[in-house]
């Protein structure tokens, strides 16, 4: 299960999407979460689903990489579907049984809640598989620089959201390698009942904290040394610009937003099919 989160890590190759500009990626990001929420038809899940599936096959991030990225989630999945089935009321009655009542509408809504989450959780692992670390930090503080004027530390807000990122595969492969460690020397972390496996937690999380500490003192003198005293007065090696395909990647975007926004308020009708 630890090998399976995927949040935080660059998958590196040479495609469209990862020579885009971070700006772009993180701002069609948010415009595609959104698009998710604006509409409930079948029809509106068809478009993000063909968006979606174009930007993965632009991306050349092999689909096992975002399908691995939702078993982490399968848990939150199956309660979201479960409490949206038999707890949604209206329309149709389905299936009956005892206090149970599935209602068409309860159907419709837990399907669409799933595909819903699915697509969170695809949409922004895209973003940071195409996305350095570093890239990440460069487009938020570019995109939060307006913020400057009113005082607000936006690199060091960019710089501390990098490092978090930088840091979760780190802190995952540490948990993963302590974990085989303990199990090699005879731990159980599967068995009893859950006061007893969190008990059994401890050996992991005891050397867990202490590596993150290391490596964050590390990191602080590795920081000092190099006379890092925030954002101010610092420049650019690459500095961000906005090319031909960052303004396609725009319009694209809006475009689909466009599409899914009319399908959301002008469509007469909810396209469902049973």
């Amino acid at each position: 299960m630890i090998r399976d989160i995927t949040i935080g890590q660059y998958y590196p190759t040479e495609s469209r999407i990862h020579r885009l500009d971070p700006r772009v990626k993180i701002i069609c990001t948010l415009l595609f979460l959104v698009s998710l929420f604006v509409q409930n038809s079948l029809l509106g899940y068809v478009i993000a689903t063909v968006y979606l599936g174009a930007v993965i096959k632009l991306s050349k991030v092999p689909l096992k990489y975002i399908v691995k990225g939702l078993k982490p989630i399968v848990i939150l999945l199956m309660f979201t579907v479960v409490m949206n089935l038999f707890l949604t009321q209206g329309g149709r009655t389905l299936v009956h049984f005892w206090i149970f009542t599935i209602t068409e509408n309860g159907l419709r809504t837990s399907v669409f809640m799933a595909v819903r989450l699915m697509y969170l959780v695809a949409g922004s692992s895209i973003m940071t598989f195409t996305t350095s670390p570093n890239g990440l930090t460069d487009g938020l503080e570019k995109l939060l620089h307006p913020l400057n004027r009113f005082n607000a530390p936006v690199h060091e807000v960019a710089m501390i959201m990098s490092i978090a990122l930088r840091f979760i595969p780190i802190l995952l492969e540490e948990t993963d390698k302590i974990m085989k460690a303990q199990m090699a020397r005879g731990a159980d972390f599967e068995s009893g009942n859950i006061i007893q496996r969190a008990k059994a937690m401890i050996p992991i999380l005891v050397p867990l904290f202490v590596s993150a500490f290391r490596r964050a003192n590390d990191l602080a003198m590795a920081m000092e040394a190099r006379c890092y005293h925030g954002g101010d007065g610092r420049t650019k090696m690459k500095p961000l610009r906005y090319r031909a395909g960052d303004r396609m990647a725009y319009i694209v975007t809006v475009v689909y937003m466009i599409f899914i926004i009319a399908v959301g308020r002008f469509v007469p009708f909810k396209l469902w099919i049973f």
